[in-house]
Parts: C-alpha cells; structure tokens; sequence
C-alpha cells in the first residue's frame, strides 16, 4: 500500500510539472465548450423545445459540457501513453519496483488533474453568462471530486485503448469515435427520456449519463435524490476500467 501512494504521488507530481511548463493544451480545449454555453445554450434555450423543467437550458446544459471537456482530455490523455511507448518511457517504468496497478491507477489519475483545471476555466465563464450555480462549497467540493475520480476512469478506458493501437494516428480516431457517442447518447444536452428507446437503454449504461446527473444535482438542481446511486455507478465503472487497464498494461508495453 505504501508503494502504491508513492507511484500514485510521483504521477500526480509529474502531471503538475507538466501543466507548470505547458498550458496551451488545457486554454485551446477549453474554446469548444464555452462555444457551447455562448453559442449553443442561448440559441437552444430561445427555441424552448427540450424540456429541462425550471432550469434554464444554459443551465442545464453546463455540466453536461463541463464533462464533455474533461471526458474529452481524459479520453486522448492515452496519446502520452502511445508516445511513451514509442519513446521507451513505459519500458523503464516496468523495471521498477511499483506495482502495475498502480502505474495504471496513478496514470490514469493524473489526467483528473487536468480535468480540474479545465473546470476552473469552464466555471467562471459560466458565470460570466449568467448560469446560477448553487451557492454551496461542500457540493461544488463534492462535484470537483467526481470530475476528479470519473476523469480518471475515462483516461483508464484511453490506456486500455492504446493497449491496443501502434500509432497515435490511430488512436486519434479511436478516441474521437468514443467520446462523441458517450456525450450524445448520455443527459448532458437533454433529458433521457427525449430519447429513442434504444438509446434510452444506453443512456442508462452510459457511465457519463450518471457523472452528468450527479455534478448536475450538486451544481444546479439540488436535487441529490440519486446522487448516492450515481456516485455508485462511477465506482463500479472506475474499479472496472482501472482493472481492465491494468491487464492491458502489459500488452502496451510490449
């Protein structure tokens, strides 16, 4: 146990360093989800066609965008992990005496930070717009954390996927094919039951519905009536993921 925080601590050390050196990643991917609480929420919001009860659409739709974007980053934080096979990286991490899964776990964890910095952007602009929050800090604490946690269940998908792709190049079509699935067939730009039926049932499945629904409630809605089954699910899909990682991560070494 105490090898693993000593891994976990030095890959979150390690991502700090790099966002200290280059932010350029995190201020470009941030351009697309304030187009959509600019451009797309008062356009869709105007035309009241999504019905989102008391919260107005831009309101609504902010958390849903706020994990889109970190889902985003997570999700092709497995290019390092492409290039640090390249270059040799991942070989000499495997000689040292850190447990596998925990190189796993520390790795995928790191990407949660450049999640939360990618939300400290997102929030004010937000705010700027004129989207209410819920003036408490416990549950903004509390939402940070599961953008923290579930970001790294998404970057844990991103290394089993490199486990599997020789090139960067074709991982970069990878992601994009799971992201964008994940963020339309989930309730981040409307209610599930708007949707097709089939889509429903993914929607229920879609680990991003319940990360959407949980930030949501504690940022907007109030409503923490299924917060505790959120927070399950995102715990079931973080221990699966980091699992299934974990077993690949031999693989991408070789």
């Amino acid at each position: 146990m105490k090898e693993f925080f000593r891994t976990f601590s030095a890959m979150i050390e390690l991502e700090l360093r790099r966002l200290k050196h280059d932010r350029t990643e995190i201020y470009s991917r941030a351009v697309q989800p304030i187009l959509w609480l600019v451009v797309y929420g008062p356009i869709m919001g105007s035309v009241r066609a999504i019905p989102t009860g008391n919260i107005p659409y831009t309101d609504f739709i902010t958390p849903g965008v706020l994990i889109q974007s970190t889902t985003f980053i997570s999700i092709f934080y497995g290019l390092t992990i492409v290039w640090e096979r390249e270059s040799g990286i991942l070989k000499k991490l495997l000689v040292t005496p850190a447990p596998r899964y925990a190189t796993v776990i520390g790795r995928s964890m790191a990407s949660g930070i450049r999640a939360i910095f990618q939300a400290l952007i997102i929030v004010p602009v937000a705010l700027i717009i004129g989207v209410k929050f819920l003036p408490n800090p416990l549950y903004f604490i509390l939402a940070f954390l599961i953008i923290f946690f579930s970001s790294g269940g998404f970057a844990a998908i991103s290394i089993l996927v490199a486990s599997f792709m020789k090139t960067r190049e074709r991982f970069m079509g990878i992601g994009q094919a799971i992201t964008m699935p994940l963020f339309f067939a989930s309730n981040a730009l409307y209610p599930v039951k708007m949707m097709p039926l089939a889509l429903q049932y993914f929607a229920n499945v879609n680990p991003m519905s319940y990360v959407v629904d949980a930030v949501r409630s504690l940022m907007i809605s109030g409503d923490l009536s299924n917060l505790w089954l959120d927070i399950l699910a995102i715990t079931i899909f973080d221990v699966t993921v980091f699992l299934l990682a974990s077993i690949s991560f031999k693989k991408i070494i070789e």
